[in-house]
C-alpha cells in the first residue's frame, strides 16, 4: 500500500501504476456535474459569463485544485444548520458523466487525481498524460466506511447546487483507493472492456 500526499508532485504520479493501491492524505475537492459542467462553461471556455461569488470562488479553489485531487462524490453531510458540516457518507459516483469536462479541467487547474468508481475513457487518458495524473478508483458501496477518512470538512463552495452537487473541501486521512488509470496510458477499464468484448464476440461465434 503506497502512502500519497496531496499536492501530488509529478514525480509521486509517474511512479504510480495501474493496479496499485494508495492511501491518499491531504486536502481535496469533491466535485460532480454541476461543479464540472459550472467549471468549463464559466471559466474555461468562457461560454457563460459570471454571476455572484463566481469569481471568488474560481480565485479560491485554484490553489486548492493545483496539484491536487477532485473526488466524484456526493456525501451525506451532518451539521448542514449549524454549519458545522461532517461526512456521514462519502462513496464514490460514477465518473463517466464527467468525461466531457474532465480532460479540460484537469488541464486548467493542474489536477493531479481524479476519485471516483467505474473508469472513465478516452479524453481523461490522454488528460492523465499530458498533465500528468491518475484516476483513483474508490469502493463503490463503502460510502460510511471511506467518512471515517475524512477528518475535517475545511469549507464548501457553491452549495446553491445542492449538497451533493456543491464542492466541499476536505481533509482526508489514508483514503483507501485503487490506480486504475495511469500517466503512462494505461487503464484497466479499457483493458476489461476490450477483454469482455472479446468474450462476448466468442460466445456469440459459438451460438
Amino acid at each position: 500500500m503506497q502512502q500519497v500526499s496531496i499536492p501530488i508532485s509529478d514525480e509521486a504520479i509517474h511512479s504510480l501504476k495501474v493496479g496499485d493501491p494508495v492511501l491518499l492524505s491531504g486536502t481535496m475537492v469533491t466535485g460532480r456535474d454541476a461543479a464540472h459542467k459550472w467549471m468549463v462553461e464559466t471559466f474555461i471556455k468562457a461560454t457563460r459569463t459570471p454571476i455572484d461569488d463566481d469569481q471568488q470562488v474560481y480565485q479560491e479553489i485554484k490553489p486548492l485544485l493545483d496539484g491536487g485531487v477532485i473526488y466524484h462524490c456526493g456525501p451525506v453531510v451532518s451539521g448542514l444548520d449549524s454549519q458545522e458540516y461532517k461526512f456521514v457518507a462519502a462513496g464514490p459516483t460514477t465518473s463517466t458523466r464527467e468525461e466531457p469536462y474532465q480532460g479540460d479541467v484537469m488541464r486548467h487547474f493542474n489536477i493531479k487525481g481524479v476519485i471516483g468508481k467505474g473508469g472513465m475513457g478516452a479524453k481523461t487518458l490522454a488528460a492523465c498524460q499530458e498533465v500528468p495524473g491518475v484516476y483513483f478508483h474508490a469502493v463503490g458501496g463503502a460510502a460510511s466506511l471511506i467518512a471515517q477518512s475524512v477528518l475535517e470538512v475545511t469549507t464548501v463552495y457553491k452549495l446553491d447546487f445542492g449538497v451533493p452537487e456543491a464542492m466541499w473541501v476536505i481533509r482526508v486521512e489514508d483514503f483507501p483507493a485503487v490506480v486504475t488509470m495511469d500517466a503512462h496510458g494505461s487503464s484497466l477499464h479499457a483493458e476489461i472492456e476490450s477483454e469482455s468484448r472479446s468474450a462476448l464476440e466468442g460466445l456469440l461465434a459459438e451460438s
